[in-house]
Parts: C-alpha cells; structure tokens; sequence
C-alpha cells in the first residue's frame, strides 16, 4: 500500500500487519476491515490476523513483520509524507527492535520524506527512542492517539519523547478532552468517525482542543465531520465535509518543509 487518502499525509508504509484492540478508540479500527478484505484478495501478509466477533471483524494479537516491505521509501523519487504503519502499531510488544531499528534506518537514507509514525503505545515508542540520539530525526514526527479523557495520559507520555516534531491525533475523538495542555506538541489532528456504527462527536470537543492550540502555537488541522455533523445528524462524511467554524484548517508544524 503506498497512495492513500488519508487527509493528513501522502502515502503509507507497513513493514508490520496485525494489531490488538487496546481501548475504546480501537472499536471501529478501519485497518481491521482493511485486514480482511486484503486477506480475501489472497494478499499473504493480512492473511490470519483478525477473526469476527459478532458482526464485527477484529484483530486477534498476531503481527507479521514484512521486511521485503522495508525498501519502498527508496523507490519514491518525489518528496511524500509517509504514514508509518497504517495497518499496525510500529510499537506493538509483538514487534521487535530489530525491525524497528531497520525502519529507521530508512527513514535515515531517505531524508526527502518526513515520516509520521503514530502508536496509541507512546511508553514504549518513548523508551526506544529515549537516550538515543541518533534516533532523534529532523524528518520523522512521532505522534500519538488520544480518543477521550481517558487516554489523556498517552498525552503526557508523549511529551517527554524526544522528537523532531510531535503531534497527537484526536481520532475518532469520542468524548471531551476537557482542559488539556498541549504545550510541546507540535500537531493536532482532530477528526468524527465515520461508518455505520459511527459514534457521534460535538463542537464543544473540538473547541477544548482548539482553544489550546490557539494557546499554545500548536498546529491544528480538522480532518473531517465524518459520519455525524455539526448538527449532529448521521451523513455521508463527504456530505458532512471538514470545515470547522466556517473553514478548513490544514495547518502545519512551523519547523516542517519538504526538500
């Protein structure tokens, strides 16, 4: 998978497939209907890594490694920003260093990209990349997902990850952030869910996050309404469009450029 349409970056990277349901904000994961759709088009790597409960497909722990996967950054001439590990968690406990040591070896040799990587696992992600400098890239953001007050310690985690930029994706934001700080973090991605089963989203959330970032310098770029709008009544996302108090943001960090 490379191309993608995901709002906020250029392509996608998976060296790793496979995940696990961790919190809330996994519920409807579209990686894991992903997964099966891939499976049923005969693609080996997404074969066995989810199984159905209920009416849902979800996850069941396995991860595969793909290191034929590794050298695909290299073959992109043009300047992209690279989504790491759309369809898994680079910081999975099930991935191991080694692997993680070759992807940013890649992200080394290819400096033309800036790559996002982004865990709902940021301890983890905070204790490979701690202490080691040569870790620390101009050109990789590491980011973490923050669905509701709940995983508001995922938050606190980050900040003290050393990185070029960091940023945290409110998505699908469920429920209200309540006064956050988000001092150090470079990006907010804040986006609804979409989908049948999609959980609907207010105004209010989104203005706690955007008055801190308005505080704070911090870039903030509204993904999409999603499946629930401002009104908060069900439509297509497209129908619902992205624009937040009369216009779109697509900020990006100060200290960002593609060479």
């Amino acid at each position: 998978m490379s191309e993608t349409r995901i709002e906020w970056t250029d392509a996608t990277w998976n060296p790793v497939a496979g995940c696990s349901v961790l919190t809330t904000g996994c519920t409807h994961c579209y990686a894991m209907a992903m997964a099966k759709r891939l499976e049923a088009m005969g693609v080996e790597k997404y074969a066995g890594l989810t199984h159905s409960s209920g009416k849902r497909i979800v996850w069941n722990g396995v991860v595969k490694e793909d290191t034929e996967a590794l050298s695909l950054p290299h073959k992109w001439k043009k300047p992209r920003k690279v989504f790491v590990n759309s369809m898994s968690d680079l910081f999975h406990e099930r991935v191991s260093d080694s692997l993680r040591m070759e992807v940013w070896q890649v992200m080394r040799d290819t400096p033309r990209h800036n790559y996002q990587i982004l865990t709902k696992r940021p301890e983890r992600m905070s204790e490979f990349v701690s202490g080691k400098v040569e870790a620390i890239l101009p050109n990789v953001w590491l980011g973490t997902s923050v669905e509701d007050r709940d995983a508001i310690g995922r938050l606190e985690q980050l900040r003290r990850t050393p990185a070029a930029i960091r940023f945290i994706s409110f998505e699908p934001l469920i429920g209200s952030i309540g006064s956050i700080d988000v001092a150090g973090i470079h990006r907010a991605v804040v986006s609804d869910e979409s989908g049948r089963d999609a959980r609907p989203i207010r105004e209010e959330w989104i203005d706690e996050i955007h008055i801190q970032c308005v505080r704070h310098g911090t870039a903030f770029f509204f993904k999409q309404w999603g499946t629930w709008g401002r009104d908060n009544k069900r439509r297509s996302k497209s129908a619902n469009g992205r624009e937040y108090r009369g216009r779109t943001w697509d900020e990006m960090p100060a200290a960002v450029t593609l060479k």
